[in-house]
């Protein structure tokens, strides 16, 4: 019997990994691809090919793991298996903390005391083989899964290579992938190999809430993150209408933005989920009886099929509106006060600009000097180790030097940037759908639908270019951190054009306290089907050489 053959072996596996605390950024998320790479160590083909196991690493200490098995030396086509191995962190667990990595300990607790759960929770664990813990489900199962796969390979189970790659960084900023991207270009080169599948195992999301349709993707959704500079006018409290209000400028774009259902973007029966606020704050230093005039909020944006230019467009359409709604609100809320004291109240005049036009109206302006100045000096004031913060400080600094042009909104983007991918299209991918919904369904009578784009943004997004790179400048211009201190792979990743398909296990609640995974598929029946998969991709890329 080897490793992690059956059901409770993988089960085993998957415990000893959960137990490391692999948080983004954390210690253990360093340690991480060690213990992988320990565990791969024991497998007789690693100790007969040791350069077949490598860390590669991303810069800060942390490393992408690869494994790579053979089937012969002359083999050449090649289906990746990728994972990641960091987990969002668990202060969501409250007074559990210190179970959440401990998955026997916490899914006892549960099972013997269900009214610690909520009651919809309660009554689904009822049915099925359910285990707890941070990384359960995201995804740490499909990690055991692949290296399970991985060692099927070992024992020449496949007619064609395997390579498992598993990465950190993944709930961040994805520089696990970003860096993984070219290591497998070059592995490529080095080893002689042909990739014709990226499988990933990331699990199935529901579409809407209480969604418990099961699902198989052959691509995964993008992400931007816009954010709005709210630069108002300075003023003392006791006069406030001498100035405008940075937090309130941004209040009226949240109310905006916030679950706006025009900027939702539909494909066939699928709807990306509306835009949510992910931080917004005044910027402010200290306080004082001035009114926080300068004030940022950045915004979740999903995306399917829009180039980049749709985008903007469309944000500016918006923030157009915004800055029309303060100044017709300041008008008529000023008129009363105006009225009380005889005067006449000036109106409220409100900007909109792109960070790439505020960028060259500081150059035109000050000099191309004195710009880069006041943006090194935008990091050198600052604490700005996190990306949107310091990208938030380069449009606040470079809006300063501007500030004549005030009151204004300065649209841009920050880190992260995932784009769209879906291979529906690849004939190899078509019939791996086809024959798995079907075997699914007649051997296990699981229901499988096909979706183009998995929900819950994954490293499927750096396979490949669904626009050419030249369509990406609308959004690389209005980055500040583009192409110094945040970059994509771009050319990289058009070259790594590979199909992809995520088949991944049942599980529910990812990033929340309840997160757990439902065995019995999971360990079980999805390794089946997996393995089928796999021997299907190779024997359709054999048919496809005859």
């Amino acid at each position: 019997m080897g490793l992690w053959d059956t059901k409770e072996q993988r089960l085993q596996l998957l415990t000893e990994l959960v137990a490391i605390p692999s948080v983004t950024n954390s210690q253990a998320e360093f340690d991480f691809p060690y213990a992988v790479l320990e565990r791969l160590n024991q497998l007789s083909y690693f100790q007969s090919f040791p350069e077949h196991l490598q860390l590669h690493p991303v810069g800060d200490g942390r490393h992408v793991l690869t494994a790579l098995v053979k089937r012969s030396p002359e083999t050449r086509n090649t289906v990746i298996l990728v994972s990641h191995f960091d987990v969002v962190d668990v202060q969501d667990y409250g007074s559990l903390r210190d179970d959440a990595f401990r998955s026997d300990a916490l899914t006892a607790l549960f099972l013997a005391d269900p009214d610690l759960l909520p009651d919809d929770v309660k009554s689904e664990i009822t049915t099925g083989t359910w285990v707890f813990g941070r990384g359960t489900m995201d995804m740490k199962c499909g990690l055991v899964l692949h290296m399970s796969i991985l060692e099927q390979a070992c024992n020449t189970e496949f007619d064609g290579n395997i390579l498992l790659l598993a990465v950190p960084d993944e709930e961040v900023n994805s520089i696990g992938m970003r860096t993984a991207v070219p290591c497998l270009r070059e592995l490529a080169r080095e080893q002689n190999l042909d990739y014709k599948l990226l499988l990933n195992s990331e699990p199935m999301f529901g579409r809407y809430p209480g969604d418990k349709e099961n699902y198989i993707y052959t691509g995964s959704i993008g992400k931007v993150l816009p954010g709005f500079l709210c630069y108002g006018k300075e003023t003392h409290v006791g006069e406030p209408w001498s100035g405008l209000n940075g937090n309130y400028m941004a209040s009226m774009v949240t109310s905006e933005l916030e679950l706006n259902w025009d900027l939702c973007e539909q494909v066939d029966t699928e709807l990306t989920p509306p835009p949510t606020n992910l931080i917004q704050k005044g910027l402010k230093d200290d306080y004082s009886a001035q009114i926080p005039y300068r004030a940022v909020t950045l915004f979740n944006m999903f995306l399917y099929k829009r180039s980049m230019q749709e985008v903007v467009d469309l944000l500016l359409q918006s923030t157009r509106r915004v800055a029309a709604k303060i100044e017709a609100e300041c008008r008529v809320k000023a008129a009363n006060f105006a009225h009380f004291y005889g005067i006449d109240k000036e109106d409220v005049t409100v900007q909109v600009f792109t960070y790439e036009e505020l960028y060259q109206y500081a150059v035109t302006t000050y000099g191309p000097d004195e710009v880069a100045r006041t943006l090194q000096n935008a990091l050198y004031h600052y604490d700005v180790r996190d990306e949107r913060d310091m990208t938030i400080q380069l449009v606040n600094h470079l809006a300063t030097l501007c500030r004549e042009l005030a009151p204004m909104i300065v649209l841009f983007f920050a880190p992260p940037f995932y784009p769209a991918v879906d291979t529906a299209e690849s004939k190899l991918v078509s019939k791996l759908v086809t024959d798995v919904t079907a075997h699914a369904k007649q051997d296990y009578g699981l229901k499988l639908n096909h979706q183009h784009y998995f929900g819950g943004i994954s490293d499927l997004s750096f396979v490949g270019l669904a626009h050419p790179v030249e369509t990406l400048a609308p959004f690389t211009n209005n980055t500040p951190l583009w192409p110094d201190r945040y970059v994509l792979p771009l050319e990289d990743m058009r070259q790594f054009d590979v199909p992809v398909l995520n088949l991944g296990p049942i599980g529910r609640d990812a990033h929340k306290w309840t997160e757990r995974l439902e065995v019995d598929f999971s360990l079980d029946t999805l390794h089946k089907l997996l393995t089928r998969c796999i021997h299907n991709a190779f024997d359709e890329l054999h048919t496809q050489c005859v």
